[in-house]
């Protein structure tokens, strides 16, 4: 099956989103589809305001139009809300191509934390432009009852796997100080709560891995914390590897593929009990949630590492990807007949 897959968030980027995607289209390659992503890397861009990391596309409707008319895929699915999801978005309703969508982040949570904006309006926003997809993915059941319980059709879960050959148990000396080691890996932004962790009175010493626009005020205001920045993949399994205990502050992730990551080296979690941490978590005994961070952080000390691996290891790539390619709705004749029509052959292309 020819498949496309249209998304605003790509490298540089180093988030879940584009390591949900990268490996996605690797698997469905490995099992014979033909896949073709279409991101920001094609395009002109220009900074996302307040979040500089994140690149918008400008203009990019008749491009956009152009490559799905050259690609002509059988199953259209749009990944993200922004520039390149819209436009996409709007040649599919014009000439009749069913498409899907997928939910990575709460991004009326992250509004609301920047903005102060409600999160009724976002959601509404948001609603709006996943009404006409064919299916709605979403990465966990409480998410998915959250965006029904605010009026989304067609919600449908795809889950998320772990490569347990890079993420694994090894002996590691990568942070070589105080113990216990708390560990904390991802976006450092305002929504992502990673104060919360740094406020905590913790034996031993905290990292902060990742990059983003609040980490310049924190180590300010933290400094007897350790820092690191964006990692590769297998640096970053050394570091999960040397820790004791993975942080995860948030309040408003989808899933938390650092979650799995972390837990396949044999790292137990500490997290509060809220949407992510509970559905990856669940009663596996592989962390510790509670309302307070610190009694999580201090119990998870008490957790066996092959608890946590063995628990990562429930989650694969393969399987999550054939639930994704379950979820497309491939284009019928019918559905396809635009994409004979010469493109610009009624001088526009969107």
């Amino acid at each position: 099956m020819k498949i496309m897959i249209v998304t605003d968030a790509w490298s540089p980027q180093v988030n879940g989103v584009v390591r949900t995607l990268t490996t996605t289209r690797r698997e469905m390659e490995a099992m014979g589809h033909e896949v073709d992503l279409l991101s920001p890397l094609e395009f002109r861009t220009l900074p996302c305001p307040t979040y500089p990391d994140i690149r918008l596309s400008l203009l990019p409707g008749r491009k956009v139009a152009r490559r799905i008319r050259e690609f002509a895929p059988d199953a259209l699915h749009i990944a993200t809300e922004g520039p390149l999801g819209w436009a996409a978005r709007r040649f599919a309703l014009r000439h009749r191509l069913p498409f899907t969508t997928a939910y990575h982040t709460r991004f009326p949570e992250y509004v609301k934390a920047r903005t102060g904006i409600p999160l009724a309006w976002t959601y509404r926003f948001l609603r709006g432009f996943h009404a006409p997809a064919r299916a709605v993915m979403t990465p966990t059941p409480a998410v998915k009852a959250d965006l029904e319980a605010f009026g989304f059709d067609r919600v449908v879960l795809w889950s998320r796997g772990v490569d347990l050959d890079v993420f694994r148990l090894q002996t590691s000396h990568r942070l070589d100080t105080a113990r216990p080691i708390f560990l904390y890996v991802g976006r450092v932004a305002v929504e992502k709560n990673v104060e919360a962790f740094l406020e905590l009175d913790l034996p031993g010493s905290k990292w902060v891995v990742g990059d983003g626009p609040a980490l310049p005020a924190l180590r300010e205001r933290y400094p007897d914390a350790y820092y690191l920045g964006v990692m590769k993949q297998p640096e970053l399994a050394e570091v999960y590897a040397a820790a004791d205990v993975f942080v995860f502050p948030s309040k408003t992730d989808t899933f938390g593929l650092v979650l799995l990551e972390a837990m396949a080296c044999g790292l137990p979690v500490a997290a509060y009990p809220v949407s992510g941490p509970i559905d990856v978590l669940g009663d596996s005994g592989a962390g510790v949630m509670h309302e307070d961070l610190r009694e999580a952080c201090m119990a998870a000390l008490n957790i066996e590492r092959s608890t946590a691996r063995a628990h990562a290891e429930k989650f694969s790539w393969r399987a999550a990807t054939e639930q994704f390619v379950g979820h497309l709705h491939p284009a019928r004749g019918e559905d396809r007949q635009p994409s004979a029509r010469p493109v610009g052959a009624t001088g526009t292309m969107d």
